[in-house]
């Protein structure tokens, strides 16, 4: 059941440009306009945003990650009190991946309206241009930052069938394509950077690969990773025949741990499920 408050206030939830200022909605200049108050993640921005479009700025409340608990209290007032209380992020959309949930649950909770005005959002976008199956996907936002809890959330996905799509920063890339090669094997995916921006650019590759292209030219600006999820790979790939390919290059004298890693890319699976066919035929 949807429930609409009557206290003739709005909480307005408004996509914003992420790159692109071309991309702004007619509805979107007018939602600023005619706000009240604007919470925004990010006050420069926003300012610049509505200079922009000679919008006279509103009262302009900074609603970010670590004050939004605080915040949400008074917010809720506002539109309590009728006030049309417009919510905007950085760029995008805010409450995916950016401040707005906990506001947006409150305003729920209370009964009051809340309305929402679409705009551009940088996981939806890179997804369609990846070339990647986009009829089903996750979004897991950003991985931990510390490489032990990064990793163990990195193998909870690894049978995750749908297409995946993550946030992540330059600094941080180059682990994360390592563990994601280690962890599910060569799989295909694309590194979209800088969307709808001057330097927009989709490097479509196997993840080694990508791995590989950023060693040599680092990737810098703000970055979506779109990654096919997982193929039921014990009915294409059988373990013995994973065993019998990494067998026959042994035999042909390759080094074990190199010939793990022929098999893991020719197979598109992680080099530790070749290691465990080995183990297994051993065993058997």
């Amino acid at each position: 059941m949807v429930v609409t408050g009557d206290s003739g206030g709005r909480l307005i939830l408004c996509g914003t440009p992420i790159g692109n200022l071309e991309d702004m909605t007619w509805r979107a200049v007018r939602t600023l306009r005619e706000a009240d108050v604007l919470a925004c993640e990010d006050v420069q921005r926003t300012r610049k945003l509505l200079a922009h479009f000679a919008i006279p700025s509103p009262r302009l409340l900074v609603l970010n990650e670590g004050n939004e608990r605080r915040r949400t209290d008074e917010l809720l007032a506002r539109v309590n009190d009728g006030q049309d209380v417009v919510v905007v992020s950085g760029a995008g959309m805010p409450g995916f991946s950016d401040p707005g949930y906990r506001v947006v649950k409150a305003c729920a909770e209370a009964g009051l309206r809340i309305e929402v005005v679409p705009g551009p959002t940088a996981a939806v976008s890179a997804l369609v241009v990846s070339g990647l199956a986009s009829d089903r996907f996750v979004f897991e936002g950003f991985l931990p930052r510390a490489a032990g809890p990064r990793r163990r959330r990195i193998a909870e996905l690894a049978d995750e069938s749908r297409t995946l799509v993550i946030y992540e920063s330059p600094h941080r890339l180059k682990a994360t394509l390592d563990d994601l090669a280690e962890t599910w094997g060569d799989r295909p995916a694309a590194l979209v950077r800088e969307l709808t921006k001057v330097h927009e650019e989709v490097l479509r590759a196997s993840l080694s690969s990508l791995r590989d292209e950023i060693g040599a030219r680092p990737a810098r600006g703000e970055l979506v990773l779109v990654i096919a999820g997982a193929r039921n790979l014990s009915r294409e790939v059988p373990a013995v025949e994973l065993a019998r390919r990494a067998t026959e290059l042994m035999g042909a004298g390759v080094a074990r741990g190199e010939a793990l890693r022929q098999v893991a890319k020719e197979a598109g699976v992680a080099r530790r499920e070749v290691f465990d066919a080995l183990l297994q035929e051993r065993a058997e």
